[in-house]
């Protein structure tokens, strides 16, 4: 860095994930949200933002959201597409100021996101492969088909600090506290293999794993955080991580 070079502001990223609200919900997460804009320059939410998919359950956490006066990015979560309508959940989302990253990247700040869902296979020697039945071929191919996404989000990024936001975990550490029998439906390896092609990757952060681990690395050393809101309020005393990229 020459001497007319400004270092670089870090970005504070607020990250939570599994809110899980429901029809009942009125105004659950209101206060939290503006408490974030507060603390935080930019807001990640991790996926199961809903509890069934609904689009009435979208539309109780949009209202929340709407106390959120930083920019919001997220990815949607199993939860989010039990109802088989995770485009509406999308759209009352978009609506509220959420930019959902998935297909299409975003930077903010100088800082670049990019996400997906993710999808379960499991990690390390125990990931499953594409052998056998069709029916495992093509649990394998989503599998796959989600860590090609994400790696396409962050190759389109040109951001010297990128941040990839999951639901499902990448690596296996985060997801320890569970128990191991699980441990193959919480995430898949593959996430973390496309994470690791990057090294303006940052940090990685993720939910679904509510028993898991705060926090664990890939096997480049990229942070990866579990922001489930569970795991991080008995780490924090509150629900949601704070993280400088």
């Amino acid at each position: 860095m020459n001497a007319t070079t400004e270092p670089q502001r870090p970005l504070r990223l607020a990250a939570i994930g599994d809110l899980h609200v429901t029809e009942e919900d009125s105004r659950r997460y209101r206060d939290l949200f503006q408490e974030i804009s507060r603390n935080a320059d930019v807001l990640a939410l991790c996926g199961d933002l809903t509890n069934f998919g609904k689009a009435s359950e979208a539309e109780r956490l949009a209202e929340d959201l709407r106390g959120c006066t930083i920019p919001m990015v997220g990815v949607l979560g199993n939860h989010d597409y039990e109802c088989g309508s995770p485009e509406v959940v999308t759209q009352i989302l978009h609506q509220a100021g959420v930019k959902i990253l998935d297909d299409q990247a975003v930077e903010i700040e100088g800082v670049g996101f990019a996400g997906v869902k993710g999808f379960v296979g499991g990690f390390g020697r125990g990931e499953l492969g594409a052998f056998g039945e069709a029916a495992i071929k093509t649990f394998v191919d989503e599998s796959i088909g989600e860590a090609r996404k994400l790696e396409n989000g962050l190759r389109s990024l040109r951001t010297e600090r990128t941040v990839a936001v999951l639901h499902y975990a990448p690596i296996v550490e985060t997801v320890a506290g569970e128990p191991p029998e699980i441990f193959p439906f919480l995430g898949s390896s593959r996430l973390a293999d496309a994470v690791d092609r990057f090294e303006n990757v940052k940090a990685v952060v993720h939910g679904h794993a509510h028993r898991g681990t705060y926090e664990g690395r890939t096997m480049r050393g990229i942070p990866v955080y579990n922001c489930a809101q569970f795991v991080v309020a008995e780490r924090f005393g509150r629900p949601y991580a704070v993280l400088e990229i």
